[in-house]
């Protein structure tokens, strides 16, 4: 049921706005990234079975909260929120905007601080985002522009429980196994799921830099809208306000 639902939903999508859902036709993304979005929602059905399990219990804990009437939180942390924490927090705020999901919001952060690397940003502009640096020095703001109607995500390099990220009532997502590990416990969240990535960092300066960075945000991507697409269909089975 799974897979006919997403099929159906990717065929209205191609249709047109006039036949696509309505909290799709609602989201305006910046217009380089449609073509990066619309591959990727119409491939989730790519998403490996031995990750699907845990990213439906992801999906299922952020519904709750929302059925609830609560915002669903999700903090992505890694080892210097340099890399995969920033990729998960950008790409799960844009997948949250296409499905309608005002009450989902993504954040990240480190065990340490160092600063959101130049690479991810390749990465991310090479997907079709907007992103302006705004400040300079060792770990500079990044503004990174999805949608034509939705603030910006501030990528820049912070602790997990820093100033302007939840510190109750989140869910933690280690997006690396040496955090997870140094973070047996993350103090505040609701829940903690392991959604570790292989670190694209292992191929910086050799010829597959740029293969490795791509393929790390198109996976990373894939499986943010299918979190996001489980959420809304549940909301959808519930009648729950998004």
């Amino acid at each position: 049921m799974n897979l006919i639902r997403r099929t159906a939903l990717v065929a209205l999508w191609g249709a047109g706005c006039a036949a696509a859902p309505s909290y799709i036709a609602k989201s305006v993304l910046v217009d380089p990234l449609r073509p990066y979005v619309q591959q990727v929602a119409a491939s989730l059905q790519e998403v490996p079975a031995e990750r699907t399990a845990m990213l439906d219990q992801i999906a299922a804990t952020a519904y709750d909260l929302l059925a609830k009437g609560k915002d669903a939180n999700l903090t992505f942390i890694c080892t210097h929120n340099s890399r995969r924490s920033h990729m998960s927090q950008i790409w799960a705020q844009t997948a949250a905007c296409y499905y309608g999901l005002d009450r989902v919001h993504a954040f990240s952060g480190g065990t340490e601080a160092t600063a959101c690397n130049c690479r991810t940003v390749a990465a991310m502009r090479r997907a079709g985002f907007s992103i302006v640096k705004t400040t300079e020095g060792g770990n500079p703001v990044y503004l990174v522009q999805y949608s034509d109607d939705h603030p910006p995500v501030r990528a820049y390099s912070k602790l997990y429980n820093a100033d302007g990220n939840p510190t109750e009532g989140f869910i933690a997502l280690m997006t690396c196994s040496q955090a997870d590990k140094k973070c047996p416990v993350v103090e505040g969240a609701i829940a903690r799921f392991a959604i570790h990535y292989v670190d694209p960092k292992l191929c910086d300066d050799t010829p597959d830099e740029p293969v490795a960075y791509n393929e790390r945000c198109q996976e990373i991507a894939r499986e943010m809208f299918y979190i996001m697409e489980r959420v809304r269909a549940r909301m959808d089975a519930g009648a729950v306000k998004p």
